[in-house]
């Protein structure tokens, strides 16, 4: 069955796509915010934050054996295009 999912990792096993947050961004974001915390900094006084990049990776050869057409606009799109 095709399926999708936010995890990048997921497309180099075997996933037709993946499309959500940059983890290691969002891990790097929240050591940020324990490093702030640690050195005295109050949790209400810091901002909220939203992911602000998004990673999309297309699994061609999961496609193929599904026997779907991936547009090439997706293609172009795509952070990573597993082949």
């Amino acid at each position: 069955m095709p399926a999708v999912s936010d995890a990048a990792a997921w497309a180099k096993e075997g996933l037709l796509l993946t499309y959500g947050q940059d983890y290691p961004w969002g891990a790097t974001r929240g050591a940020e915010y324990v490093e702030k915390i640690l050195r005295g900094a109050k949790p209400s006084d810091l901002p909220v934050e939203q992911a602000t990049k998004f990673l999309l990776n297309i699994n061609l050869k999961t496609a193929k054996e599904f026997g779907l057409t991936v547009p090439p606009s997706l293609i172009a799109r795509a952070d990573e295009v597993i082949e």
